[in-house]
């Protein structure tokens, strides 16, 4: 509780700076550092949807609930799919969290939507599309509490937080009719962007872009363990202590019930267990400019896996960028 009031309490202070001086020099800053502080309300929010956050359910349920419909996401709705994540991560058809085009599906995209969903910046702000459709080749929407996501049992939760998000949609509305819609997409839209893209952008990496292409499975080749160890961990220089030590991932996946403020800790101890198979990540300065360029790469290369075979490594589309396939070979 005392990082969600460090948090809350920032991200309060951070609004009422930047409606005091209400200078064209002050909206950035404040843009980038409150997009910021939404992502570090999501990561506590993640903790309640693990369990992590407390051993009391209710209170993880409240505790999600506001801080997720806060920054617009359905808390129930993408628990239960964060699960699914979780239970099947690095498994080719039944992971959720950017999951690889089999080649069939890739092939049938059209040339639009493969430059969209391969060309940086555009990927890293699918989530709200994410969240309304699932990705290509899954059907479903978190706010539809009879999508195939949830089960019958689940369906009262993910409609409390469908109506939690509206809740927050028509706040946003009235306050806009009381100060204006410009006063709101400075205080609260641009930021919402920016909290967006550093969930695209941390999510991404989590599973992608490491310099040794790591296996996905299918069928009897996967295993949890095997899935949780192609989970990749990050150094996000500055930003680490900012956003809960988020890019401690691997030990996350393979332990999911540890809460954020004791990952290092744990990843330490488990080092000497998981011997070869835990990638140390590559240090970052305070601001993690080499993963911008870990990402381009990704999306150029990374495009899709066969669609026989139970192991398997992504595979380039030589025809989406010709001249950047010439330089890899």
């Amino acid at each position: 509780m005392s990082y969600v009031l460090r948090d809350v309490v920032v991200v309060f202070g951070l609004a009422v700076a930047a409606i005091y001086s209400d200078s064209w020099l002050v909206w950035p800053l404040y843009w980038a550092a409150q997009g910021t502080m939404f992502w570090a309300l999501f990561v506590l929010g993640h903790d309640c949807g693990h369990g992590s956050f407390s051993d009391n359910p209710k209170l993880n349920s409240i505790v999600g609930h506001l801080l997720h419909s806060w920054i617009l996401v359905p808390y129930h709705g993408w628990r239960i799919s964060h699960r699914t994540h979780h239970q099947n991560h690095g498994h080719v058809e039944n992971d959720e969290s950017w999951v690889p085009l089999p080649e069939k599906i890739y092939k049938n995209l059209d040339n639009s939507t493969r430059i969209l969903r391969f060309t940086v910046p555009f990927p890293i702000f699918a989530y709200p599309m994410y969240l309304w459709h699932r990705s290509p080749g899954k059907k479903g929407s978190h706010f539809n509490p009879d999508s195939d996501l949830f089960s019958t049992s689940e369906r009262k939760a993910v409609l409390t937080s469908t109506v939690c998000w509206c809740m927050m949609v028509a706040l946003l509305v009235c306050v806009s009719f009381v100060v204006g819609l410009p006063q709101v997409l400075k205080l609260y839209g641009v930021p919402y962007l920016v909290f967006v893209m550093w969930l695209d952008f941390v999510t991404y990496l989590h599973h992608h872009g490491c310099e040794q292409k790591l296996p996905w499975y299918r069928g009897k080749e996967w295993s949890y363990l095997r899935g949780g160890l192609t989970t990749v961990d990050r150094d996000y220089g500055w930003f680490n202590n900012i956003h809960h030590d988020i890019g401690t991932h691997v030990i996350h996946h393979l332990f999911p019930q540890i809460p954020h403020y004791h990952l290092i800790e744990a990843t330490q101890a488990a080092k000497p267990v998981l011997g070869k198979y835990y990638r140390e990540p590559k240090k970052s300065g305070p601001i993690p400019v080499h993963l911008v360029r870990t990402l381009i790469k990704s999306m150029k290369e990374d495009h899709y896996v066969s669609d026989t075979g139970d192991i398997l490594y992504y595979q380039t589309d030589p025809e989406l960028y010709p001249s950047s396939h010439y330089k890899s070979k």
